[in-house]
């Protein structure tokens, strides 16, 4: 999933790979290390994706028939793998959303914050 450092980057809950991917595959298809760069971005360089649960990660999401994979260039000029997020993937993210909403809920309220 994501290494944890000293340097306060943090470890993704177990399930959390797939629905972060989904959602990065909402804005555009993406390659694999352009999926990486962006969930990097966006957590402000907390959550840091490792090749090692990425690429399977996406390999697993292509078997579910959430994303489909084409070949094309990256931006490098290199031969790239890019990812698209189908109907179903966007049903199934809808559904991991709102599991991850109730649990984070569960979690505020254990911890007093909600």
């Amino acid at each position: 999933m994501a290494r944890q450092e000293d340097e306060g980057r943090s470890e993704l809950l177990r399930g959390t790979l797939d629905m972060l991917v989904l959602q990065t595959l909402t804005v555009q298809p993406m390659h694999g290390y352009a999926v990486a760069q962006h969930i990097e971005r966006l957590s402000e360089d907390v959550l840091t994706v490792e090749q090692g649960s990425l690429y399977p990660a996406l390999e697993r999401l292509l078997k579910k028939g959430w994303v489909t994979a084409k070949w094309g260039e990256s931006p490098t000029g290199r031969k790239a793998r890019y990812y698209t997020i189908t109907a179903s993937g966007r049903r199934q993210l809808g559904e991991q959303v709102a599991s991850f909403d109730r649990v984070s809920l569960a979690i505020a309220r254990i911890l007093h914050r909600a």
